[in-house]
């Protein structure tokens, strides 16, 4: 692959932040944020980090970002090393923080038309730019309105549309529909969707793994600051072990009937909710015969989560 078509290049990135006082006294060196990540991200692509809180995923976007400082390693984003060059480097990129970092008093419109000044991009120019920013994530309605009256949905969508106004070719998302509601993720989803159809690389941070299974191409998880499984996702479902059921109950399951299933990979959940783990060559029509054959009943059967968290929870049980 040639690294002119590469959006993100890291080389052995590493972050260790100083230890406090008082772990410095007990001898500590200082907590390990990343530990020596390397990989390669495609222009166009739609990417994912997906790990468990404080595996390393925001410290990541930080560097990238230029908010936090690396302890070693490179990086370039579209060629451009974030160490040369980082002005340079940084107009490249979008950023959409995890945290709501607005001017409260300032309206929807005043936010992301001053962003475009930040990159010498004139009023004439950016209005009719912004309106359609605003229009595009159902915002226009609020354009006079003060970030500060917004909904957290709302609030999320007006910095993804300031994180957008100079029009960057790789946009950071760090948790980017969290605390948004159903109806609306799903709208921004397509809205991500067609941005990156468009030619914007799209890198993502998240906790919903629905959100990278029905979004991404490719995703990385990282676990305690390194990368443990990198592919495509339909690479990794492929090598999913096992998949996680969860059967409702005719009737409440009693002790005596866990007792009989005691050796097969059944947990019960509740009264009327057994879980239940298959593995490769095991079909559901053996499962509900065993369970038939103890006196249990089941009335429902429906996947426990998204596939792809049964490969994250698999890999981060393996590494544990």
């Amino acid at each position: 692959m040639s690294e002119k078509t590469l959006a993100l290049k890291i080389d052995h990135l590493r972050k260790v932040y100083a230890p406090s006082a008082a772990a410095k006294k007990e001898g500590s060196s200082g907590h390990v944020a990343l530990n020596d990540v390397s990989l390669s991200i495609p222009a166009g692509e739609f990417f994912a980090f997906l790990g468990p809180n404080g595996a390393g995923k925001s410290t990541l976007i930080g560097i990238l970002s230029g908010l936090v400082v690396k302890t070693g390693g490179t990086a370039e984003v579209c060629g451009v090393s974030i160490d040369l060059h980082p002005e340079k480097a940084k107009s490249y990129i979008g950023l959409v923080p995890q945290e709501f970092n607005l001017n409260w008093f300032e309206t929807s419109l005043q936010i992301v038309v001053n962003q475009a000044g930040y990159y010498g991009i004139s009023r004439k120019e950016v209005l009719p730019r912004a309106e359609q920013l605003l229009k595009d994530l159902g915002l226009w309605e609020k354009r006079n309105d003060q970030s500060r009256t917004l909904s957290g949905g709302m609030k999320r969508r007006l910095m993804i549309a300031r994180a957008l106004i100079h029009e960057p070719r790789v946009l950071l998302l760090d948790e980017p529909t969290a605390g948004v509601d159903v109806e609306l993720r799903r709208e921004m989803w397509e809205f991500l969707r067609t941005l990156n159809e468009n030619g914007t690389t799209i890198i993502l941070t998240t906790h919903y793994l629905e959100e990278a299974e029905q979004l991404c191409r490719q995703v990385a998880i990282i676990n305690h600051g390194e990368i443990i499984k990198q592919g495509t996702v339909k690479s990794l479902l492929t090598n999913l072990n096992y998949v996680t059921l969860h059967l409702d109950t005719v009737a409440p399951v009693t002790m005596a009937e866990m007792t009989l299933l005691r050796e097969y990979p059944l947990k019960k959940i509740d009264d009327t909710t057994l879980e239940l783990r298959l593995a490769p060559g095991e079909t559901i029509n053996d499962s509900i015969r065993k369970l038939t054959a103890v006196g249990v009943q089941v009335a429902n059967i429906r996947n426990s989560g998204s596939r792809l968290e049964e490969v994250f929870i698999n890999l981060i049980e393996k590494k544990a």
